[in-house]
């Protein structure tokens, strides 16, 4: 591997349908290339070239029955892609936009968001193109029977523990979990997101949305700031999104915007606490859209088919899906003064908006980085699992607190110029990928 262009050129031409993927393995190798020419060993060894290869990828057919009694058949994966550090972890996406390439890209980036965490997980993700929109709790269940009557022969405790991700709630876990120990016969902590009445962890819920926020405190410290009273635009209305926006309400912040697939709601006086119990409502129990704020609150305007990024704000949170935020969008939040972008979501910000944003004086924090309190926490499920012994809420919260400040830490670490200024998204790679690449060589060409 004798420079970043030789090596992407052999990643894009074996990866040539897969474009999610190839996106997050540039972002990458623009990061570490300079470094890894700084340390030959890593070059020599070519193990970034190892890196982007799945350890396994499987791929199965999910036949189940709908509620009309006919058979309909979906697309399973499960992508294994690297256990140096410890066995895989990463969630499952049920959506109609899961793809080969999708998982690819999120396993690639679930390994060093795992590795930037201090815990002993690899990396892997896995998913189905199955929509859980509008179907009925019993099509749900059947599908996911189906789901793992595969799936188990590839996991493990010890071996790969997924969680959930879009699509895929406490609903959809509980439904694995009960078909996984029907057929193994054994109580595991197989996967995690489990309800904390049968070995689930306090916080796991919460835990992506408020360690977003903790990471951005983080940043806001090192120019001797904090949330209080920062206007704060959120993309997304599901998991993450709540539970960031009810840290911000605790933490002071105006939080100003919430958006689903067909356009975001703008609330000059801020969502409340009651405001949040209405669409957390809405979402998960009438699994309405979020247009319907507008309506239930004065003041509010629905902006339909557009996305956040034009409201003015100080801190802007991308929290729904990959790419929504582009170069136009990141002119704008320049524009608007905003100080700090930071991802909630896998790869929300199009590398031209990242380009753009770390050119500006504008922090950006990359989601391997500022949304790992979730695999953090499913971590700390995981040792508790082990234990047999369940962590108090603030036990767990303190634990996600420190973690999302060591990852701070690191990012800082490899990530300072010489002209003392931080980019996030160098040092999460760097810091990432030191740790990982150790452990390959050490265990030696396997």
């Amino acid at each position: 591997m004798s420079n970043i262009n030789d090596s992407l050129n052999i990643i894009k031409t074996r990866n040539a349908n897969e474009p999610e993927f190839l996106q997050a393995v540039t972002e990458v190798a623009e990061s570490i290339f300079p470094f890894v020419e700084q340390n030959p060993i890593y070059r020599d060894n070519k193990v970034f070239e190892r890196m982007v290869e799945p350890e396994r990828a499987i791929l199965f057919r999910v036949p189940w029955v709908n509620d009309k009694g006919e058979v309909e058949v979906n697309r399973g994966y499960r992508v294994q892609m690297n256990s140096a550090i410890g066995p895989y972890k990463g969630g499952l996406r049920f959506h109609p936009s899961v793809t080969l390439s999708v998982l690819k890209f999120l396993a690639f980036e679930q390994v060093f968001k795992n590795s930037l965490t201090g815990l002993p997980m690899g990396g892997g993700k896995g998913g189905s193109d199955f929509d859980p929109k509008g179907k009925s709790d019993n099509e749900v269940m059947r599908f996911c029977q189906s789901f793992m009557t595969e799936l188990y022969r590839h996991v493990g405790a010890d071996i790969d523990i997924p969680a959930g991700d879009i699509g895929v709630g406490k609903r959809e876990i509980g439904y694995l979990f009960g078909q996984y120990k029907r057929i193994k016969g054994e109580f595991t902590g197989v996967l995690t997101g489990k309800g904390a009445e049968w070995g689930g962890s306090h916080i796991r819920p919460e835990a992506t949305g408020y360690g977003l926020i903790y990471f951005v405190e983080e940043i806001l410290k090192t120019q001797n700031l904090n949330m209080k009273d920062k206007i704060v635009t959120v993309s997304g209305s599901g998991n993450v999104a709540q539970f960031a926006v009810e840290k911000c309400i605790e933490k002071g912040a105006k939080v100003v915007t919430m958006s689903d697939s067909e356009g975001f709601i703008h609330d000059p006086q801020g969502i409340d606490s009651e405001k949040l119990a209405f669409i957390r409502d809405l979402k998960e129990v009438k699994r309405g859209r979020i247009k319907e704020y507008a309506k239930r609150f004065p003041g509010v305007t629905f902006y339909a088919n557009e996305r956040p990024w034009k409201i003015k704000c100080d801190i802007a949170l991308p929290n729904a899906t990959q790419n929504e935020l582009n170069l136009e969008d990141a002119s704008k939040l320049i524009t608007n003064g905003c100080i700090c972008v930071a991802e909630g979501a896998n790869m929300p910000c199009t590398p031209e908006a990242v380009n753009a944003f770390n050119s500006s004086n504008i922090f950006y924090a990359p989601g391997k980085a500022s949304n790992a309190g979730g695999v953090a926490v499913s971590g700390l499920e995981m040792s508790q699992n082990s234990q047999r012994y369940s962590w108090t809420r603030e036990e767990v919260d303190q634990k996600l607190k420190k973690v999302m400040k060591d990852i701070h830490d690191i990012c800082v670490k490899f990530g300072k110029d010489e002209n003392g200024r931080v980019n996030y998204e160098r040092g999460a790679n760097i810091g990432g990928f030191v740790k990982i690449a150790d452990a390959m060589l050490a265990q030696g060409v396997v």
